[in-house]
């Protein structure tokens, strides 16, 4: 790996998801304001850090769905960016930071910027466990509500990813516009 490249880590709660009655956990689609949230995630995403390599996320239906939103987002008309390699993960549906953070050791190396999206407590737990201390650490301690997106750089790689090994460049929670849908 070239060591002046830089590993960044993007780790987004899902958005804003419905409760139907009857309806199993996974199966739990997105509420209006995560049909409207979501795409604000993706058009923040893009005006700072454009499209990732990869995603890895949750098999649920809201991060899916949260995923489709953002991905619309992600490139503007008439861009050539290539679309990421998305994996579907199975152990990222109510895990622990314990197992995200083994799943973001075995990344590919090849993957520069990752996308991981996730359920809470896991992904705040996995930010704070990776990002140390700072006012922006603080934010994410204080909460980490449906959409919010946590930045992370990695002094290393993947495999070498530990806790205390990254630093939070960025902590957003963007919030959608009333004609999002």
């Amino acid at each position: 790996m070239n060591t002046c490249e830089t590993t960044r880590l993007i780790v987004l709660r899902h958005a804003k998801s419905a409760w139907p009655a009857g309806v199993p956990d996974l199966d739990r689609p997105l509420a209006g304001r995560g049909r409207r949230d979501a795409p604000a995630a993706g058009r923040w995403l893009r005006e700072r850090y454009g499209v990732p390599d990869a995603v890895v996320c949750s098999p649920s239906q809201r991060t899916r769905e949260t995923w489709d939103r953002v991905a619309a987002e992600l490139t503007a008309p008439g861009s050539t960016a290539t679309p990421p390699e998305v994996v579907l993960e199975p152990r990222v549906y109510a895990a622990s930071a314990a197992t995200l953070l083994q799943l973001v050791r075995a990344f590919p190396d090849r993957w520069r910027t990752a996308l991981l999206i996730g359920h809470q407590p896991g992904v705040q737990d996995l930010v704070l466990a990776l990002a140390g201390s700072g006012a922006a650490v603080d934010r994410v301690r204080e909460k980490f509500p449906t959409s919010a997106v946590a930045v992370l750089t990695l002094a290393g790689g993947w495999a070498d990813l530990a806790p205390d090994g990254a630093v939070l460049t960025d902590f957003a929670v963007p919030r959608g516009r009333p004609d999002d849908r």
